[in-house]
Protein backbone atom coordinates (compact mmCIF):
# COMPACT_ATOMS: atom_id res chain seq x y z
CA UNK A 1 0.00 0.00 0.00
CA UNK A 2 1.56 3.45 -1.00
CA UNK A 3 0.72 6.72 0.89
CA UNK A 4 -0.84 9.55 -1.38
CA UNK A 5 1.93 12.39 0.10
CA UNK A 6 -0.51 15.33 -2.21
CA UNK A 7 -3.06 15.04 0.05
CA UNK A 8 -1.61 15.33 3.52
CA UNK A 9 -2.47 17.97 5.98
CA UNK A 10 -0.18 19.57 7.63
CA UNK A 11 -0.05 21.22 10.87
CA UNK A 12 1.99 23.38 13.23
CA UNK A 13 2.05 23.46 17.04
CA UNK A 14 0.15 25.57 19.26
CA UNK A 15 3.52 27.18 20.87
CA UNK A 16 4.95 28.37 17.10
CA UNK A 17 4.34 31.70 18.55
CA UNK A 18 2.43 33.20 15.13
CA UNK A 19 1.10 32.13 11.98
CA UNK A 20 3.26 32.88 9.41
CA UNK A 21 4.83 30.01 8.73
CA UNK A 22 8.66 31.29 9.30
CA UNK A 23 9.10 29.98 13.18
CA UNK A 24 8.64 26.25 13.38
CA UNK A 25 8.12 22.50 12.37
CA UNK A 26 5.11 21.56 10.47
CA UNK A 27 3.48 17.76 11.13
CA UNK A 28 1.13 15.50 8.96
CA UNK A 29 0.03 12.04 9.77
CA UNK A 30 -0.55 9.32 6.75
CA UNK A 31 -1.81 6.24 7.28
CA UNK A 32 1.39 4.42 7.73
CA UNK A 33 4.04 7.37 8.66
CA UNK A 34 4.00 10.67 10.17
CA UNK A 35 5.79 13.16 7.79
CA UNK A 36 7.93 16.50 9.25
CA UNK A 37 8.73 19.30 7.07
CA UNK A 38 10.47 23.04 7.74
CA UNK A 39 7.73 25.37 7.81
CA UNK A 40 10.02 27.60 5.76
CA UNK A 41 10.85 25.40 3.12
CA UNK A 42 7.32 23.51 2.31
CA UNK A 43 8.30 21.84 -0.72
CA UNK A 44 11.78 20.97 0.81
CA UNK A 45 13.07 17.52 2.16
CA UNK A 46 10.69 15.69 4.74
CA UNK A 47 11.23 13.20 7.01
CA UNK A 48 8.94 10.40 7.80
CA UNK A 49 8.79 8.27 10.70
CA UNK A 50 6.83 5.20 11.33
CA UNK A 51 4.26 5.64 14.26
CA UNK A 52 5.91 3.98 16.61
CA UNK A 53 9.51 5.74 16.06
CA UNK A 54 7.09 9.10 16.09
CA UNK A 55 5.48 7.63 19.70
CA UNK A 56 8.87 7.10 20.88
CA UNK A 57 10.31 10.45 19.88
CA UNK A 58 7.54 12.36 21.44
CA UNK A 59 7.41 10.31 24.54
CA UNK A 60 11.38 11.56 24.87
CA UNK A 61 10.78 14.83 24.01
CA UNK A 62 7.76 14.91 26.95
CA UNK A 63 10.25 13.93 29.31
CA UNK A 64 11.48 16.23 32.33
CA UNK A 65 15.04 16.84 32.40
Amino acid sequence: MSENLSTLKWFKSSYSGGTDGNSCVEVARAPRTIHIRDSKQTTGPRLALRHTSWALFIAAASEEM
